[in-house]
């Protein structure tokens, strides 16, 4: 929060926007070039002129009405001029819509003992992405909201899931959004439930043992029901005002309402949303949506006309303050641009972030399921995908391949990019559950997209919600994500080395399409993995692979098993056990089509 000293003469509170406290509520907004400024509301029969800011240098006024309480709806109304502004709290936690009104938010809430929990570590977590509109079992037209949403953490818990990473929860204009279209930053869309059912579900996953962390944007605002725009009424060059840049650097794929990086006040105002949500509502970590439009004007790396300085200083900052306050939280950068300076200390002359989307995953990986013909599909660059690593760590990266973006904008859910119109089909579920995994087994933190482990058909849209139907009818495939989870945590205590950092991509067959590495953390029984994937439609018997050591490798995971599908043959004769002998520790196992077997000692 802005540090203001409070007022000798009065009961001013220290903080932005509607601060209440014992004796009423303490209103502070910035607006420099308004000239007079009033609040009003329920508490003072919406006058005009009843209650007055008073100017408290820098651009920012402050007044305290002892009559205001929580739960009372307000607004500021700005004199500039001729011209009279009624404007929501830019800091406001709570409202009646975007286009309504201010509440005063009561902060109070009971965590009980969810305090004491902490995000697992890095190399031990499992994402999904969730959108709480359409993550849902509601029939209606509604929105989900993060009431309906808390039914399902037991079965995400059960599924192996540890985290949770919501896509942009921030009051937006009308009940239906993706979220990145934020009209006010600090508020919880009312459609979803508001601030207190967010509390909620949040203490409700960590005592599922679930972290949570959130979706922000800061590359850009709205742009629709956005009252920052020209909010105390000055603008330049027909620009977004204050808040905003007023010249070219506004100019985004989404609006020209890229927040002014260079200014004290608007950097105060994106800083203090972040800290918020680690503070005030306990997320385990942000997610950073794309950027490489926050540190370049048009995100091109091949730009540098384009770059700003003040966006690249403003992420430091941020990334400093969190990992100095809390250095278990995890930011997320969504860069997509291969860069590791991402994900570079601060010191270092990075931006600070703990890990970052990886774009050189998801392509290959993708195409590599998503292509027709089996002659097509390149192991050399699944081969780099497994291995590739940012500041040369593993885990600071995500691996995935369905995403809110890769499942739409012109793309659709894997499955249906596999065989369009027929997304249930037997090679649907063959090529998308190896290339989940992939993603299971690679060095990195594992993402899958809600619905994924149930073959969501077509693509992303907030108007229709999942159907959980699938669920029930595909459990076999659900049950094979899960195995897939908790395998990759671990949880059996035979597959360690799926939380190392190490791999070595040995057996490359781009004859047979057949692909194999091993996956260890400090190597042994119980510890290393090999993971042997085939990417053609044959089965291969007696086929020869030379384990990292000698001796009986268990088979743990098979993605052909009859238990997961009923169009599935059932575990291929010979694969259950691999004895590498010596001479080349040799063994010879047999995999189905577009398979993956998981072996450990």
């Amino acid at each position: 929060m802005v540090k203001v000293k409070k007022s000798k003469k009065s009961n001013f509170q220290p903080g932005m926007g509607a601060v209440p406290h014992e004796k009423g509520v303490t209103f502070r907004v910035w607006a420099p070039f308004a000239e007079k400024l009033f609040v009003m509301g329920t508490f003072n029969d919406w006058s005009e002129t009843a209650v007055p800011l008073q100017p408290e240098g820098d651009g920012y006024w402050a007044v305290d009405v002892p009559k205001a309480k929580p739960g009372d709806e307000y607004k500021y109304l700005i004199h500039n001029g001729e011209t009279k502004l009624a404007r929501l709290d830019p800091y406001a936690r709570q409202v009646t819509s975007s286009v309504g009104n201010s509440v005063v938010h009561n902060p109070d809430f009971d965590w009980g003992d969810s305090d004491v929990f902490e995000i697992p570590a890095w190399n031990e977590l499992v994402i999904y992405e969730m959108h709480v509109g359409t993550f849902n079992d509601l029939k209606e037209d509604a929105p989900g909201t993060f009431q309906s949403a808390r039914k399902k953490l037991g079965y995400l818990r059960d599924l192996g899931i540890n985290v949770v990473q919501i896509m942009p929860p921030m009051e937006f204009p009308g009940g239906i959004s993706w979220g990145y279209n934020a009209s006010l930053p600090f508020a919880i869309e009312t459609d979803y439930g508001g601030p207190q059912a967010f509390k909620a579900f949040v203490k409700a996953a960590h005592e599922h043992g679930i972290a949570v962390i959130l979706d922000v944007v800061y590359n850009h605002l709205g742009p629709s029901d956005l009252d920052l725009w020209q909010f105390d009424g000055w603008s330049e060059n027909e620009g977004g005002g204050v808040y905003f840049y007023n010249d070219g650097r506004a100019e985004t794929p989404w609006g020209a309402t890229r927040p002014d990086y260079g200014r004290p006040e608007v950097r105060q105002y994106l800083r203090d949303n972040a800290l918020m949500w680690l503070d005030e509502y306990r997320v385990d970590g942000l997610r950073w949506d794309a950027t490489a439009y926050i540190r370049n004007v048009h995100g091109n790396d091949q730009d540098p006309a384009g770059e700003l300085p003040e966006g690249w200083s403003f992420m430091q900052w941020i990334n400093e303050e969190i990992q100095a306050k809390a250095p278990n939280k995890l930011t997320i950068a969504e860069d997509l641009r291969g860069n590791e300076w991402i994900v570079k200390g601060t010191g270092a002359g990075g931006a600070g972030f703990g890990s970052q989307w990886d774009s050189n995953f998801v392509h290959p990986v993708r195409g590599a399921v998503i292509t027709n013909d089996d002659a097509f599909r390149d192991l050399n660059a699944v081969c780099e995908a497994l291995k590739f690593r940012y500041d040369g760590d593993a885990f600071k990266r995500v691996v995935y391949t369905e995403s809110h973006d890769e499942v739409a904008n012109g793309k659709a859910r894997v499955p249906e990019e596999i065989w369009p119109g027929n997304g249930l089909s037997w090679f649907s579920k063959k090529r998308s559950t190896l290339g989940a995994a992939c993603v299971f087994t690679a060095p990195g933190i594992p993402m899958i997209f809600q619905g994924q482990e149930f073959l969501e058909d077509k693509w992303f849209d907030d108007t229709d919600p999942l159907d959980w139907d699938r669920a029930k009818a595909l459990k076999g495939i659900v049950q094979m994500y899960a195995d897939l989870a908790h395998l990759r945590r671990n949880s059996g205590g035979v597959t360690a080395g799926l939380m190392g950092q190490n791999v070595d991509t040995f057996h490359v067959d781009h004859d047979n399409k057949v692909l194999a590495f091993h996956r260890w953390n400090e190597g042994g029984p119980g510890d290393s993995v090999v993971v042997v994937l085939n990417f053609a439609n044959q089965t291969l018997q007696d086929y020869a692979v030379a384990f990292p050591a000698e001796g009986e490798w268990q088979l743990r995971f098979d993605s052909h098993f009859a238990g997961y599908d009923d169009s599935f043959e059932g575990q291929v004769s010979g694969n259950a056990t691999a004895v590498a002998t010596e001479g080349g520790n040799v063994g010879q196992i047999a995999i189905a089509p577009y398979s993956a077997l998981i072996y450990s000692q």
